[in-house]
């Protein structure tokens, strides 16, 4: 007899017009409050709103901040670093965007 095995898998669905709050984009990028913190210091992402609790993130600031701890990560880049190469590949996506045949 075969033997059969299921697999879930569970996720979350953004969509571009949702507000995350500071605490739901911590847990969404499985990084800690002072490392947002870190990061809008150093300018990668930045928040709407006045004050830490009223601070709102879009979809945007999610990936960048995916994609920043991803090259921490991987290619142990800091901050300064990831700040400029996430400016550099959203210039190169906005070229192809400009090149690409439509």
């Amino acid at each position: 007899m075969i033997e059969q095995r299921t697999t879930y898998i569970q996720g979350i669905v953004l969509n571009e017009e949702t507000l995350w709050t500071l605490a739901e984009i911590c847990r969404l990028c499985d990084v800690s409050t002072e490392t947002v913190l870190a990061m809008i210091d150093e300018g990668i992402i930045s928040p709407r709103g006045a004050e830490p609790e009223q601070w709102c993130f879009t979809l945007v600031e999610i990936k960048r901040v995916q994609t920043a701890v991803r090259l921490q990560q991987d290619l142990r880049i800091n901050l300064p670093g990831c700040a400029l190469a996430l400016d550099l590949l959203e210039e190169l996506e906005e070229l192809r965007r400009h090149v690409r045949p439509r």
